[in-house]
């Protein structure tokens, strides 16, 4: 487990002290090191980044004399909030208690209230839906939260350290309750190392809710925008790929795909992006609410390659990998970051998991015709 950030962990290191594990489509994989990225990209490839802000979305809170924590998971569109009620743990972390119960009000800091109404979903009791007073969350965060933390990290840490170099603090104080972490390790330093070979980057926006550290439960509905500007970006790589495809099908003996790749940092990305697109994988400018799990079986049709952290073994993020790359290639890379003692985690280390061009290129081209 990475248990403080990377930049703490020896003098000298920077955010972009992690390992990148690379599974290139088959069986290649390979460990290298994060600042080696560029190396790997090429010219055209785009890099889907989620640009949201993480909130410090926890604070103390009381039920009936007992002391918890609460955390704030996702506004719901009428005013409610998403929460999970923690009881306080050992070293300042916390751990799970059940829900509820219906009607019961939780005290906050500043003389507000929280009154819980209902369970996110049915059999769900651990996610809570329920109606803040006063309803200006965003401030109590501001002046009362701090970032959500698990047991396996060593202690607490500002803000600042659950902020990726591409989030951006929205008007209405909205954002994730846990970090987009795949983006964590890019600096400023990287990202022109990037643009200058070449990669383009497209934002996207989805607010991640809290995970299911203990439960391990499928994903439910995130709030997430996709603009204009990125579903042109995307569409155009994905346009420039399938003529290099053809390409390459067209000259003796075959040749390499040309062309750019679309790469999502983070599971979150995937998600909004496979969201806004159709059938066809072209993606639209889209936004709201979306539900969509993406598994081996419903595909991905937009990405072609994903940047993400270590999953635990049975999250359900594993799918969406499988997804991306397929069971062997998953399998593998697992393999390989367990043998060289790979960080997991959001501070951890991370994989990037690329589909066989071969496999899927051909594919690509019999599918365009």
């Amino acid at each position: 487990m990475a248990r403080v950030p990377a930049e703490q962990r020896g003098p000298g290191l920077g955010r972009d002290a992690v390992r990148l594990l690379v599974s290139g489509g088959g069986e290649e994989v390979s460990l290298r090191a994060f600042r080696e990225l560029p190396d790997l990209l090429r010219a055209g490839d785009v890099l889907v980044v989620n640009t949201s802000s993480t909130l410090a979305a926890a604070v103390d809170a009381r039920l009936g004399g007992e002391d918890l924590v609460a955390h704030f998971s996702t506004r719901g569109d009428d005013g409610r909030w998403v929460v999970e009620l923690r009881r306080p743990a050992a070293g300042g972390t916390t751990r799970p208690r059940a829900g509820g119960p219906a009607g019961a009000v939780v005290e906050l800091p500043g003389g507000r209230t929280l009154v819980l109404e209902e369970p996110l979903a049915a059999g769900a009791e651990r996610l809570w839906w329920a109606r803040p007073a006063p309803d200006d969350v965003p401030a109590l965060l501001r002046a009362h939260g701090r970032p959500i933390r698990y047991a396996y990290t060593e202690r607490d840490q500002p803000l600042s350290a659950y902020q990726t170099v591409f989030a951006v603090p929205a008007a209405d104080g909205s954002g994730s309750a846990e970090m987009p972490s795949a983006g964590r390790p890019f600096t400023a330093e990287l990202v022109a190392r990037l643009v200058s070979r070449g990669v383009q980057f497209a934002p996207l926006t989805l607010h991640t809710g809290v995970a299911s550290q203990e439960a391990h439960e499928p994903p439910y509905p995130e709030r997430y925008e996709v603009p204009a500007a990125t579903a042109w970006l995307v569409n155009a790589a994905r346009a420039a790929r399938l003529e290099g495809v053809a390409r390459s099908a067209s000259m003796r003996g075959g040749g390499r795909v040309t062309g750019g790749r679309v790469i999502a940092v983070g599971t979150t990305a995937v998600r909004a992006l496979e969201s806004a697109a159709d059938d066809r994988g072209v993606v639209r400018p889209a936004g709201g609410w979306t539900d969509l799990v993406v598994t081996p079986e419903r595909g991905v049709r937009v990405v072609d390659g994903l940047l993400t952290g270590l999953h635990e073994p049975r999250a359900s993020h594993l799918l969406m990998l499988e997804a991306v790359a397929g069971r062997a290639a998953v399998r593998l890379g697992y393999a390989e970051a367990v043998a060289r003692l790979c960080l997991w985690h959001e501070f951890g280390d991370v994989h990037l998991l690329l589909k066989d061009e071969n496999r899927d290129g051909s594919n690509c081209f019999s599918n365009a015709r």
